[in-house]
């Protein structure tokens, strides 16, 4: 292949897997003051937090439909009160034809569903007209869980779901080789990956502490090596890893649907770091 074939494949790559990402944001004050950025008609994920409930999430996703953007909302199941509230948020998203949600256990006591797979099945059994639903899944495993029964839960989910999205992840032959043994293993969801977006480490500081005190604690236990090399200095820059990303999909060795950024609600920066990988096909 000549040098300039090798660079269109290369650009053509780039454009497939960075074409519709996904762009998570945190329910935060503030947050207005980013959305601009955002590209119109933009995916654009809605976590939820115990500290504010499963409501707040909703009505931002709400606002996010209206100004034109393709909401996903987080639905965590141990934060969701019981049957009559998800009753009220199946309602919701379905007048503001939000038609993707995203399910996941979620952190929080006395919420009416002990897992992602129990809410699940309580969302099929009451029924919805959501088109899409997104599960988690864990390429680097789970620090609360074994992975037998990780492994278990997503073959079970996918009964009910149609895609999942890795948990933040800085390493391509980790999804690659997660992606060949979900294959192995029976579970054909489709599978996104979720990467890390521009992380400024004072900018990441700030977000942690505002989305609570027991959510950081929870996220740092639980991410402790990621966190390090997000804070590191001078931030991080995940060009790297998408270019790997890229050129195991375009060789065949991992199968992706796309990728799913974790903003840190640094909107602008990210945006415009996608921007520039696309237009340099990754160079």
């Amino acid at each position: 292949m000549s040098v300039i074939s090798k660079a269109r494949s290369r650009r053509a790559s780039a454009s497939s897997l960075l074409d519709n990402p996904r762009y998570e944001l945190l329910p935060l004050g503030g947050l207005d003051s980013q959305l601009p950025y955002l590209p119109a008609g933009a995916t654009v994920t809605v976590t939820s937090s115990p500290s504010r409930g499963t409501m707040a999430t909703v009505e931002l996703a709400e606002r996010l439909a209206v100004l034109g953007f393709r909401p996903v909302p987080h639905l965590a199941a141990r934060q969701v009160r019981d049957e009559a509230e998800l009753v009220e948020v199946l309602q919701r998203l379905d007048n503001s034809e939000i038609r993707d949600a995203f399910v996941v256990g979620g952190d929080g006591i006395g919420g009416g569903f002990k897992n992602g797979l129990e809410l699940l099945r309580a969302m099929d059994a009451i029924g919805h007209r959501l088109e899409h639903i997104g599960v988690p899944s864990y390429p680097e495993g789970h620090h609360l869980i074994d992975d037998e029964t990780l492994w278990a839960d997503l073959y079970a989910k996918q009964d009910y779901a149609t895609y999942t999205v890795t948990q933040m992840c800085f390493d391509a032959d980790a999804i690659a080789q997660f992606v060949y043994r979900m294959r192995g293993k029976g579970i054909s969801l489709p599978v996104v990956a979720g990467i890390p977006g521009i992380a400024d480490p004072a900018r990441l500081l700030r977000v942690s502490m505002r989305i609570g005190i027991g959510d950081s604690i929870k996220f740092l236990r639980g991410n402790f090596a990621a966190v390090r090399k997000l804070l590191r200095l001078g931030g991080y820059r995940p060009n790297s890893l998408v270019r790997k990303l890229s050129a195991r999909t375009r060789s065949g060795e991992c199968e992706l649907s796309g990728v799913h950024i974790y903003t840190f609600n640094h909107v602008n920066a990210t945006v415009r770091w996608v921007q520039q990988l696309r237009s340099r096909g990754i160079a």
